[in-house]
């Protein structure tokens, strides 16, 4: 076996996340694995997992190699292979018989029922393990997946277009086109990798969303539709329901809404799922989050509007916050990104980690993790 250095690890470990990262918005509930075998210094092939229930990555990159090449190799992969039968054969046996005598891994996997049992099985059988490569980059591409398999409940994304002044509708409620087109082509982009998005009825009403992804092209997916919808106001024609488009639309209402229009509505075929009320009267957003996460959404893109974006943050169930930043200003009547919050000191803000910057011609949009 050729000798590996810190630097040399690192180096495949990023193929390897650049190879997972070719499935984003593919593999749910399942994670983004990449994998490169390199012998001598050399690659001798990659993989990446496609879509739940095919092969994993580690498969997909043994099966491009000849039998017997791989004898020595040293195996890079973002995630610990899984030592338990699902959909597919564990992968720690299949990489144990094709001969590698290193693995890399990038993170354990979250999975209790991997959770370590994966690197054992290897270790158990000679095979050198290396840990800690890159595993913060690991992570990140994985929250989804790390939050859904410990929790049962998705990653939730809130996402609003912004004036500078903090508002995302003029007051009579008419929202237009605060961002630009480049903007608005990057949430269409996020939208293709999430599992879900919500809106809550106003904005239903409102704007008469498709709440699809249009983007270039037809390698693209819309992703499930959820409607929070305590009275069942959406009516049969709203366009979400009369489109072509293959993905569901939940309708989240309360324990007595009107059972004629629930029969309209799943006439129209929708799926409505009746939750409990909070102690305010409202939608128990837990709840709404539980029976999602049951239905295997990993992550979840909140598009408001004012009082859904203030009811999941006073909640805590905010997990990323992307704001698109447009340059106008719509004044002090306008609607607030979020209603029904007040805090008496700035020190009791929750501030965002991990922040970052990214322009969109004149548009500024700030992503961060909710601490």
């Amino acid at each position: 076996m050729a000798a590996s250095s810190p630097a040399h690890d690192r180096r495949f470990m990023r193929l390897a996340l650049r190879q997972a990262l070719r499935a984003q918005g593919r593999t749910s509930p399942n994670p983004l694995v990449g994998a490169v075998l390199v012998k001598d210094g050399t690659v001798l092939a990659t993989g990446y997992h496609k879509k739940a229930g095919t092969p994993h990555a580690e498969i997909n990159a043994i099966a491009k190699v000849p039998p017997g090449l791989a004898q020595g190799a040293t195996l890079y992969v973002t995630l610990e292979p899984c030592s338990h039968h699902g959909r597919t054969p564990p992968c720690c046996e299949a990489v144990a018989r094709c001969g590698v005598s290193r693995v890399v891994v990038g993170m354990a996997d979250p999975n209790p029922l991997v959770a370590g049992r994966g690197i054992r099985f290897l270790q158990d059988r000679g095979i050198e393990v290396a840990t800690g490569v890159l595993t913060a980059e690991c992570q990140r591409i994985n929250r989804p997946f790390c939050q859904w398999i410990t929790t049962g409940l998705p990653w939730v994304i809130m996402k609003a277009g912004v004036s500078l002044d903090g508002r995302i509708a003029a007051r009579t409620g008419h929202s237009g086109w605060i961002t630009n087109e480049a903007s608005r082509r990057y949430v269409h982009q996020l939208r293709d990798r999430v599992d879900a998005i919500l809106v809550g009825i106003g904005t239903a009403l409102a704007d008469d969303p498709s709440l699809t992804t249009r983007l270039p092209g037809r390698n693209h997916r819309d992703p499930l539709r959820a409607i929070l919808d305590r009275d069942l106001r959406l009516v049969p024609g709203a366009q979400m329901l009369v489109q072509e488009s293959t993905a569901l639309t939940l309708i989240f209402c309360g324990p007595n809404a009107d059972a004629g229009r629930a029969d309209a509505l799943m006439a129209a075929g929708a799926v409505i799922c009746p939750v409990a009320l909070a102690d305010d009267g409202l939608l128990d957003l837990r709840q709404v989050l539980m029976i999602l996460g049951q239905r295997q959404v990993t992550s979840l893109l909140v598009e408001g509007g004012s009082q859904v974006h203030g009811a999941f943050w006073a909640q805590g169930l905010v997990n990323q916050v992307n704001l698109f930043y447009g340059p106008l200003l719509l004044g002090g009547d306008a609607i607030p990104l979020m209603t029904g919050l007040g805090i008496d000191q700035v020190s009791q803000a929750r501030r965002l980690t991990s922040v970052r910057h990214r322009r969109f011609g004149d548009d500024l949009m700030i992503e961060g993790l909710v601490g």
